[in-house]
């Protein structure tokens, strides 16, 4: 099999699977309980969260446990919208944003609060002037993703931070950082975002864990109410096996320090490898180095994936999230109909080899000489 689908998932890392066993097998107490085992819970918790603060530039105090990157998105847009009613009801955001962050903003707006949602320019990003053409007085949120989870574009995001600041509006920046996480470098007083949102299983974490980094000093209502853990923002039992795991995916990730240039590397090799013998071949977006979306005009994605999982190379569409429907992100950028039908997403992962990216080019030149006929 030749995996690359990393943007939708990763595979498990053996650093983290080993912490996760560790965790159900041996040091499984309660981190709220007073005992010996409990009290060395605690300690373990203590130690993740610090290391995930490292990874993101931040002070551990600002680092909380999450689900993952849905449960983010969904706690920093309307906890923010919660916390900043006071100054408007208006947020901007992008046509390009994943659906966590797109349906959060439609119940928002189910609830009263109005939605400027900015078109991405031709690179698949959002622009620092559009956010600053459409802030308001009453604006109290601006939401962008750092890395659009399709195409591998990356949005200035200090750039909107400085923007807003700019225009003295008092509106809290959160970022949607899940695909950017670990990929492309940055801190979270780099990036100047109040909010950033990450996710473990994009960086050979299980699924089911991520964290969220909340400004020191921005109280964010709770996002569950019970005992008061996460320092009462997300209360319930913590969830160890996961976090220790996603500490130890971070930890194994920055220790390889060249991931992110072996996979611009590939990409580029993909790239130059199809451009080659696909004379109308179409490459969509860029900019991190992990993602490549690309597009055979005239042929169907739907058919060069299933010829592709035939060889056993999976790639994906679009978003793994979303079945079916044409692709909102492409669309957003004001693509061709025949571009867009004919687009498919190859990510890769800290795991991808240059094998896997022959691999893949060579069942893709066979998808693109065989299906010919059916066009």
């Amino acid at each position: 099999m030749i995996y690359l689908d990393n943007a939708a998932t990763t595979q498990v890392c053996p650093e983290a699977a080993r912490a996760a066993l560790a965790a159900m097998t041996e040091g499984y107490g309660n981190p709220s309980s007073t005992h010996g085992p409990g009290r060395d819970a605690r300690q373990a918790l203590k130690v993740a969260r610090e290391t995930l603060a490292a990874s993101l530039g931040a002070e551990p105090g600002e680092v909380y446990f999450t689900s993952g990157g849905s449960e983010g998105d969904n706690w920093a847009i309307r906890g923010a919208c919660q916390l900043m009613r006071h100054k408007g009801k208006h947020i901007v955001s992008g046509l390009a944003e994943h659906d966590a962050v797109r349906r959060t903003l439609d119940y928002m707006q189910s609830q009263g609060w109005e939605v400027t949602r900015l078109a991405p320019g031709p690179d698949g990003a959002v622009s620092a002037a559009g956010v600053a053409a459409a802030l308001r007085p009453d604006t109290a949120l601006v939401s962008l993703m750092l890395v659009n989870n399709e195409t591998g574009a990356v949005t200035d995001i200090p750039a909107v931070a400085r923007a807003i600041r700019a225009a003295g509006c008092p509106a809290l920046l959160h970022t949607d950082a899940i695909q950017g996480y670990m990929k492309v470098p940055f801190t979270v007083k780099a990036l100047g975002a109040d909010i950033v949102t990450v996710s473990g299983h994009k960086i050979h974490a299980p699924k089911g864990v991520g964290a969220q980094c909340v400004r020191a000093g921005l109280r964010l209502p709770p996002l569950v109410l019970g005992g008061g853990q996460e320092a009462g923002f997300r209360s319930g039992t913590e969830n160890m096996p996961g976090i220790l795991a996603l500490a130890a995916a971070v930890e194994a990730y920055r220790a390889d320090k060249d991931a992110p240039g072996r996979m611009a590397a590939l990409r580029q090799r993909i790239i130059e490898t199809l451009a080659a013998s696909i004379s109308d071949l179409v490459v969509i977006g860029g900019g991190a180095p992990h993602i490549l979306c690309l597009a055979l005009p005239g042929y169907r994605s739907e058919v060069l994936l299933n010829f592709l999982d035939g060889l056993g190379i999976c790639v994906s569409k679009g978003s793994a999230c979303k079945r079916g429907a044409r692709s909102h992100v492409l669309e957003a950028m004001g693509l061709a109909p025949k571009v867009i039908d004919g687009a498919i997403r190859v990510s890769l992962g800290r795991f991808t080899t240059q094998a896997d990216a022959d691999g893949f080019c060579q069942g893709l030149l066979q998808a693109h000489d065989s299906l010919r006929r059916s066009i």
